[in-house]
């Protein structure tokens, strides 16, 4: 590694970020034209900055890609990475005539459209005010102001008249949302995208859009197992250009195949992901993740686990993904070693060791931390160096529920035998047609037809 390179990598290494030294399986050429629209800046941004092997590449390529728009904004931040990881590289010269010339050109587009509309809400032509909202959002989000781009496209809605103007406002709403990593406001917005099936053909082009967009979202706010079924539900049938504004086909294979995996039973994941149809058309292109969920059906963990730790690296530089790695990988590791000690009594930490050792830590480590999280039942006998499992009696087990059945019909029949005594006595208050608490004047308090004098 290059000094200038080991300067920057340390320099995000102590601002938190994720640092890869491993090379990762795709190319990225082919990896970023599955994608369009903002988020191709957003994904090479961020493989330049977590990737040793690509990072100049990928800084490189944002820098080109920036310029072919027209937020100078993001051309100075991914300026500024290339500037510190290869200062020698004839592309890290700044470029301040095109970033004075768009800043200009910024200007007056946004006072041209800012005119337009004035002139549109004169004429109260709600079609023309609603094509002048969208223009001028478009704008804003277009140069980087995504608060004002929100702000215009919710303008929008009041002025719609088609059930594809619907639609559109939704898609925007959510596009920015998502880019502003606002996860909270992506439901209300695929909610009022919903056309309640009056039109067909629009809400199934619009599918997997909605599927992904809520998909992201839950993952962002760590919901995986919801996050796992919007993706498996999402439609293959429509054209990636619907969607590849936010993911590709690849990106909802993964992201679905993972997150079942760390969530779902076998019978779950065979029937919801290795049997389903529409599924299968998206795992096509990412066979190792049917594979891996097909080694964990089949019984074959420690496969399973060396299939996902192979594309690992790929994961870490996902723009959605990186932060959800250790945690999602942490579940599907659980999943396999309670699984693997399903059949057995008493496994030698040597046998567990060599099925799922990991360098990072040694298997022992593991299982203590699953046991004080209460996801494995059983022992680690460090003498012997055994895993002794806690079975459970099937009939000590229904002898319990039935003593807690006993006890609940206990406080029941008592509660009725009570009621029962209380109306015998005459004890019961009758409601009458003057109920409520009233307070005289007297200070006497009047309940019903029951009379309380106050001393």
């Amino acid at each position: 590694m290059a000094d200038p390179l080991l300067e920057f990598f340390t320099q995000m290494d102590i601002q938190g970020g994720v640092v890869v030294q491993d090379s990762p399986k795709f190319d990225l050429d082919l990896y970023i034209q599955n994608y369009r629209g903002r988020t191709r800046f957003d994904r090479l941004l961020l493989i330049g900055r977590s990737s040793v092997k690509l990072c100049v590449e990928a800084l490189k390529a944002a820098l080109a890609e920036a310029k072919r728009g027209r937020d100078t904004q993001r051309y100075r931040d991914v300026f500024e990475y290339l500037r510190v990881a290869a200062p020698n590289d004839p592309d890290a010269v700044f470029d301040k005539k095109w970033v004075d010339r768009q800043d200009v050109a910024n200007h007056d587009e946004t006072q041209r459209l800012l005119t337009e509309l004035k002139g549109y809400k004169n004429n109260l032509v709600k079609e023309s005010i609603r094509m002048g909202n969208e223009d001028l959002a478009k704008h804003y989000e277009a140069i980087g102001d995504l608060n004002a781009a929100s702000e215009h496209y919710s303008k929008m809605r009041p002025d719609v008249s088609t059930a594809k103007h619907v639609i559109d406002v939704g898609k925007h709403l959510v596009r920015v949302a998502i880019q502003r990593r606002e996860w909270s406001m992506v439901a209300p917005h695929l909610v009022k995208m919903t056309l309640g099936g009056q039109y067909p053909e629009e809400e199934r082009n619009a599918q997997p859009f909605i599927r992904t967009a809520s998909g992201i979202a839950l993952l962002g706010q760590e919901k995986y197992w919801e996050a796992a079924l919007s993706f498996l539900d999402a439609d293959p049938n429509v054209p990636p250009k619907a969607y590849n504004e936010l993911a590709s086909r690849n990106d909802i294979a993964v992201y679905g195949g993972l997150l079942a995996l760390a969530t779902m039973d076998r019978k779950q994941l065979q029937s919801m992901v290795l049997e389903n149809q529409n599924f299968r058309v998206f795992l096509e292109p990412e066979p190792h993740i049917r594979r891996a969920v097909t080694m964990f059906v089949n019984g074959r963990y420690s496969a399973c686990i060396e299939i996902l730790e192979g594309y690992r690296t790929d994961y870490l530089l996902d723009i959605y993904l990186q932060k959800h790695v250790s945690k999602i990988y942490a579940k599907i590791r659980s999943k396999c070693v309670v699984q693997y000690l399903i059949p057995f009594s008493c496994v030698s930490l040597d046998t567990l060791e060599k099925a799922f050792g990991s360098p990072e830590r040694p298997i022992e480590e593991e299982l203590a931390v699953m046991i004080e999280e209460g996801v494995l039942e059983a022992r680690i006998d460090g003498i012997e160096r055994l895993v002794n499992t806690v079975k459970i009696d099937p009939r000590a087990q229904m002898q319990a529920s039935a003593l807690v059945s006993a006890e609940n019909y206990e406080k029941q029949a008592i509660e009725r035998l009570r009621r029962m005594a209380i109306a015998a006595a005459d004890l019961e208050l009758l409601p009458t047609k003057k109920q409520g608490l009233h307070l005289p004047l007297g200070g006497d308090i009047s309940f019903g037809d029951q009379e309380i004098v106050m001393g």
